[in-house]
């Protein structure tokens, strides 16, 4: 609806989905992408081995089943977690390398397993090395056992059945174990980007509660003292007391204009007025205040030290019995001193803590501190003459 004011976080959460679910499809579609490529590999490799190598109707047959095997599992290589098609493609293969090397002289049956192996030996959930180590031993001995068995040409038949078989299989499971391993990084920032972001939700939640509760909870403080002078001045002074309730009635349509202003994420405070208003909460609280002005604030202070000066008057005026309040301005600073300090601990000024925060965030430092009845309360930026 035009002219609904919108939270923020509300939006910040929304785009945050809108991210997600791009990218849940941008993984399903290079999920989608990997099998057919896979897939498509994974055949046309193997028809190429069972057309090139095989002699005879025995080493086709097996060299066909140890193909289909690693294709059947190729198929099935994204999904989540180990399917359970692997183990009987996996012994299925097995057996095709073992048969075809011992039995039938196809020193190409290796294919099946070193592709199901390499496939799937990095996506086990721990002891992955060993499995590939493993891989690469299993076909090795399978073809040292055939060396030891055969009756001559012994060279040939040592890089047929062990050397080329097992480095072939320690390329492929080398690659994909880097595969993998990429994948798992890229996993790995895509889940840090998410935490970031609902980070930065939660970061922006807080921000906007509590601008909130400055902008709420001092009001509320203010209506509260300013109705408690109008009824004490209904027995004495009724004009005065009809100003003061007036007064009220202009700060609450005052605070509905700032709420809204916050909703659209246009609100601004200006020091000047808060200096101004703090002056007059102090005086009708019957607050002795002096203000002391060492140098004209620098703007980018301005609105933090509106901030802090406002959050400082609704401390002193709920929790101190102060009698004076000294208030210190300077290029890009403000120290605020009262006495009747009282015993509130400083852990208890939540709103301190809360901005103290954003000040560090743009580079200042809040400080309050308290000693001998007196609370001091001192921010301050690291803005000069010389930045200009």
């Amino acid at each position: 609806m035009a002219g609904r004011p919108t939270d923020p976080a509300v939006t910040s959460r929304r785009a945050g989905a809108v991210t997600t679910g791009r990218r849940a499809q941008t993984r399903e579609r290079l999920r989608r992408l990997n099998v057919v490529t896979m897939a498509v590999v994974t055949l046309a490799t193997g028809t190429l081995v069972v057309a090139v190598t095989a002699r005879t109707w025995p080493q086709a047959v097996v060299l066909g089943v140890g193909a289909i095997a690693a294709f059947v599992a190729s198929v099935r290589w994204t999904a989540v977690g180990i399917p359970r098609v692997v183990r009987p493609c996996l012994a299925v293969t097995a057996a095709a390398w073992i048969i075809g090397a011992l039995a039938v002289d196809a020193h190409a049956a290796f294919y099946g397993v070193a592709v199901v192996g390499s496939l799937y030996a990095p996506k086990l959930p721990r002891r992955r090395v060993a499995a590939g180590v493993g891989l690469v031993a299993f076909v090795a001995v399978v073809g040292a056992v055939k060396v030891l068995t055969a009756p001559d040409g012994a060279t040939d038949v040592l890089f047929l059945y062990v050397l080329l078989p097992a480095g072939v299989t320690v390329v492929m499971v080398g690659s994909l174990f880097a595969g993998q391993v990429f994948y798992d990084l890229v996993e790995e920032l895509e889940d840090t980007r998410e935490r970031e972001a609902e980070l930065a939700v939660m970061k922006e939640r807080m921000r906007f509660a509590s601008d909130l509760h400055d902008i709420q909870g001092h009001t509320l403080h203010v209506v509260k003292l300013k109705i408690t002078l109008a009824e004490k001045l209904l027995a004495t002074d009724v004009g005065r007391a009809g100003e003061e309730l007036s007064e009220v009635r202009a700060l609450v349509g005052d605070t509905i204009t700032q709420t809204k202003e916050l909703a659209y994420a246009q609100r601004r405070l200006n020091l000047s007025a808060e200096l101004e208003n703090a002056k007059n909460l102090f005086e009708a609280a019957g607050i002795h205040v002096r203000v002391e002005r060492e140098a004209d604030v620098d703007e980018r202070a301005n609105e933090l030290l509106g901030q802090v000066l406002r959050e400082t008057t609704t401390n002193i005026l709920r929790h101190a019995q102060a009698t004076y309040v000294r208030i210190t301005l300077s290029e890009a600073g403000i120290a605020v001193l009262n006495d009747g300090a009282g015993t509130t601990p400083l852990s208890g000024l939540g709103g301190l803590s809360t901005l103290r925060e954003r000040v560090a965030g743009n580079g200042g430092e809040l400080t309050a501190e308290k000693r001998d009845g007196r609370f001091l309360t001192r921010a301050r930026f690291p803005y000069g003459r010389s930045d200009g």
